[in-house]
C-alpha cells in the first residue's frame, strides 16, 4: 500500500492543525528554523521524526521540499470511548485489545488479522513507543488494520482504569501469570492486554489488570511469540462463546 508523503512546511503544518494523523516526518540535517514548529508539534503529538541528511530528502523527491518531509497514516484513528458506548448500545459485549510497546510491524499486522477474525471491537495501542501504523503494516495485516477500529492512547494506564470503569474485566496475559486463559470467562466484557516482544507489559500496565493469565504450555520454552499467543488467546474467546 502506497503512504501519502506530503513537502513542504506549511503543508506539514496544515497537517497537523487539520487533525491529520502524521504518521513519521524526515527533518534535513542543519535545518533552518522555520522548521522548528514542526519539530515541537511532532513532540507534542508524539510523531516520530527522523534528522536526515539531504541526499535521502532529494531520494524521496526531487520537488522542493524545503527541508521537511511527512508521510500521512493510511488509518483514522478512532476514539475508543465512542466505540465502548457504540458497542453497549448495539447490545453487544466489548472485546477490546490492548497492546503495550508491541513494535514489530509484522506483529501488529497478524494480531490484527486474528483480532478482526474473532470479533475484537479496537485495537488500542499507545501514543509512543508503538509500531507505526503506516502502509507496511496494513499490507502485513492483510488489510485488517482497515477494518478494525485502531485507537491510539497516551497514557495505559488511565486507559484501563477507564475500560474497568466501563465494567470491563481487564486480562493481563503473561506466561507470568499463574492462571490458564481458559479459567477466563470471556463472555464477559474484556479488555485483553499483551505485551511487547522484549519484555512484555509494563509493570504500570500489569499493575492495572485486575486478571492475570497465562498460555499453558507443556515444552522447555517459557513463551510464545506475541502473535502467536494473541492468536491462542483470542479464540479461546471464540472457542466459549460458541459453546
Amino acid at each position: 500500500m502506497n503512504e501519502t508523503m506530503i513537502y513542504g512546511v506549511h503543508p506539514v503544518l496544515e497537517a497537523f492543525n487539520s487533525g491529520k494523523e502524521v504518521d513519521r516526518i524526515f527533518i534535513v540535517r542543519g535545518r533552518s528554523e522555520n522548521i522548528d514548529p514542526i519539530v515541537d508539534m511532532a513532540k507534542s503529538n508524539g510523531v516520530t521524526f527522523k534528522i536526515v541528511p539531504v541526499e535521502k530528502m532529494n531520494r524521496l523527491t526531487r520537488k522542493n521540499h524545503q527541508g521537511v518531509i511527512a508521510f500521512l497514516s493510511p488509518i483514522v484513528f478512532s476514539s475508543l470511548e465512542n466505540i465502548i458506548d457504540l458497542t453497549y448500545s448495539a447490545g453487544e459485549t466489548p472485546l477490546i485489545l490492548v497492546l503495550d510497546r508491541i513494535t514489530d510491524i509484522r506483529n501488529i499486522g497478524a494480531i490484527a488479522r486474528s483480532a478482526e477474525g474473532s470479533g475484537v471491537q479496537a485495537i488500542v495501542i499507545p501514543k509512543n513507543n508503538s509500531a507505526p501504523i503506516n502502509g507496511d503494516a496494513v499490507k502485513a495485516s492483510a488489510g485488517a488494520l482497515l477494518r478494525i477500529p485502531i485507537c491510539k492512547e497516551k497514557n495505559l494506564s488511565h486507559t484501563l482504569s477507564y475500560l474497568e470503569e466501563s465494567g470491563l474485566q481487564i486480562i493481563g496475559c503473561s506466561e507470568k501469570a499463574d492462571s490458564s486463559i481458559s479459567k477466563i470467562n470471556f463472555s464477559n466484557p474484556s479488555a485483553i492486554v499483551l505485551g511487547s516482544e522484549e519484555d512484555g507489559i509494563s509493570s504500570s500496565v500489569w499493575k492495572g489488570c485486575n486478571i492475570h493469565a497465562k498460555i499453558p504450555m507443556v515444552g522447555d520454552l517459557a513463551s510464545l511469540n506475541v502473535s502467536v499467543a494473541a492468536g491462542i488467546i483470542l479464540y479461546e474467546s471464540v472457542r466459549q462463546k460458541n459453546q
